[in-house]
């Protein structure tokens, strides 16, 4: 393990008078921090650990996520180009790719890439909602044409952080012991 995190858990709380929108953001950013808590301070040791029969590591969760925030701005919310490493791969002919290559990466590398993607979403997040709010369709179109709102990918974001939070917590607790639901320092 390594003494600095490498990765912004801070978790700051909105006003007790938040409307929808604040506290849907607050969701998302107390999750980021759980998140990034579990995943962060850890060596290549313990990025790579596996608890089989899984084969999900820690920085496999960190470039999921990288690739999901990313997605979601290039899909859902400005139409943007993914960028780089994503838009070099074929995910149809290498499913699954952002977890297999995880292993190759430092963790430098991972937690800079999961970084810049938060920091990448949250300005999409912010632009995207000052232009119509939870209400705006999204661009992703359903087969039938219909278009979700920002309120339903927001929500999405927020469950698929939930989801992989739960593993990294196991996966946490099972490399080095530490367990809890908030970084201690946000609190």
């Amino acid at each position: 393990m390594t003494e600095t995190p490498l990765v912004d858990t801070t978790i700051h709380e909105p006003s007790p008078t938040a409307g929808e929108t604040e506290m849907m953001l607050f969701a998302l950013e107390r999750v980021r921090g759980q998140f990034a808590w579990k995943c962060g301070g850890l060596d290549t040791a313990g990025l790579d650990m596996r608890h089989p029969p899984s084969t999900m590591t820690l920085g496999g969760l960190l470039k999921h996520m990288a690739l999901l925030e990313n997605g979601f701005i290039a899909r859902d919310l400005s139409g943007e180009p993914i960028g780089p490493p994503w838009d070099a791969v074929d995910f149809d002919a290498e499913p699954g790719w952002e977890w297999r290559s995880a292993a190759g990466d430092s963790p430098e590398e991972l937690y800079a890439l999961w970084s810049r993607s938060v920091e990448r979403s949250r300005a999409a997040w912010a632009t995207a909602l000052a232009d119509g709010g939870l209400d705006r369709p999204s661009r992703f179109a359903l087969p039938s044409g219909e278009h979700l709102n920002l309120r339903r990918v927001l929500i999405d974001l927020i469950e698929e952080y939930l989801r992989h939070t739960g593993h990294a917590d196991l996966l946490r607790e099972a490399f080095d012991g530490l367990v809890g639901n908030d970084p201690p320092q946000a609190r």
